[in-house]
């Protein structure tokens, strides 16, 4: 539960987007958080406060005069249990609004009085989010340290398309998680890789490994999270980009090495996460390759593959001038310490992450070990996501004393 212990003040204010903020208080209840709900009047016409009331399991406010209050100061009390305002949908109406300092009712009046940050998800139709005033105002609310999540673009109530749409409900939780999350990294460029590579044999058949990738975008959004700026170079793999992340796909091993080299410089750290194929075949048939029979006596062998090997794209960027900082991984299937530090010796680096296969290829969780002129720090069995914050940490604290 990565919310447990925070307190979020959800605003919502009146539109459509108003059904996503059901599922939004649902989501933020299960990763731990405690929800207090404020309504405008315009949003109890699309959602009742029973419902947030239900899924909160908190009473919902809508009237700065609410006589449960004992003091008729809502406002201040719910602001100051809060360790964020979250506002979502918030109508362009609102963020004029809270652009302008005005307080005429229970929502802004909370928003205005608030002593923590406040989090704003634009919901409208497009031609209101890209009317001049709406985007003073959005500059506004920056200028003013509000935090925007959004808009997305797609199709809107109203039948039109584009630029608008609330976030989803995940996707605003996942925002707000980032925005919790230390930012360790801030200023700094991250440049990974994730995923198998594909070497082709023919138009139809590879060399490939079984990576899932997974380890590699928990990194990607573990380091945005840390506020770096984050590209991912990644091969096959069928997983959906962190929000922020700039993903750039690639299948071959050479492919991969050509995208890595041409941005290795302008970034502060490289994380090699993918499992990149050591060899390919040295000719791809044009044709996909046919069995033969000869009469009565079945398949005719297929002619052995000749192999030749790919480029070593940890060594390479190692190996430059002005190399940014360089980690590698190392999973394998036995003696982790001596083959992961032989790697690491080899390839000139300063840390080495290392894994068994069985411990977690392929899966949800993970267990690592950390290797570097120390010798080796073992992280306790985690969630990839959980691992990735902390080797975040320990990137951030490597380039401190760099």
């Amino acid at each position: 539960m990565e919310l447990k212990g925070k307190r979020i003040a959800l605003g919502v204010t009146g539109g459509i987007a108003a059904y996503k903020a059901a599922e939004l208080v649902r989501l933020l209840v299960r990763q731990g958080a405690t929800v207090h709900v404020a309504m405008s009047d315009a949003a109890t016409h699309f959602v009742t406060p029973v419902t947030f009331q239900a899924l909160s399991g908190n009473p919902v406010f809508t009237d700065q005069w609410d006589a449960r209050v004992a003091n008729n100061m809502a406002h201040i009390d719910l602001s100051r249990q809060a360790d964020a305002v979250l506002i979502a949908p918030a109508s362009a109406d609102f963020i004029a609004k809270v652009a302008h300092g005005l307080a005429d009712d229970l929502l802004s009046t909370l928003t205005l009085a608030r002593d923590c940050p406040l989090l704003v998800a634009p919901a409208m139709n497009r031609q209101m989010w890209e009317k001049a005033a709406t985007q003073r105002n959005i500059n506004t609310l920056l200028g003013d340290g509000v935090t925007i999540l959004g808009p997305a673009s797609g199709e809107q109530a109203c039948g039109e398309s584009g630029l608008g749409r609330m976030l989803e409900a995940q996707e605003i939780v996942d925002e707000l998680i980032a925005f919790f999350q230390p930012k360790c990294l801030g200023g700094k460029r991250l440049l990974l890789t994730a995923g198998p590579t594909f070497e082709a044999i023919d138009p139809v058949r590879g060399l490939t490994n079984r990576s899932s990738g997974k380890m590699g975008f928990a990194l990607a959004r573990a380091a945005r999270e840390a506020g770096a700026e984050v590209t991912l170079v990644c091969g096959p793999v069928g997983l959906a980009t962190p929000r922020g992340v700039t993903r750039i796909d690639v299948t071959s091993a050479r492919e991969m090495h050509a995208e890595v080299m041409r941005r290795a410089v302008a970034n502060d750290v490289f994380v090699a996460v993918a499992a990149v194929a050591d060899y390919r075949p040295q000719t791809v048939a044009e044709h996909k390759i046919k069995k033969e029979r000869t009469a009565g006596i079945g398949a005719v062998p297929a002619a052995p593959i000749e192999l030749t090997l790919n480029p070593d794209i940890l060594a390479d960027v190692a190996a430059l001038p002005a190399a940014p900082l360089c980690v590698g991984f190392a999973a394998e299937t036995r003696e982790l310490e001596a083959y992961a530090q032989k790697k690491r010796a080899a390839k000139k680096i300063t840390l080495m992450v290392g894994n068994l296969i069985k411990d977690g290829f392929g899966g949800d969780t993970n267990t690592l070990t950390l290797f570097d002129d120390n010798g080796a720090t073992p992280l306790p069995p985690a969630t990839k996501i959980e691992l990735a914050r902390g080797l975040v940490a320990r990137i951030a604290k490597l380039l401190s004393t760099r």
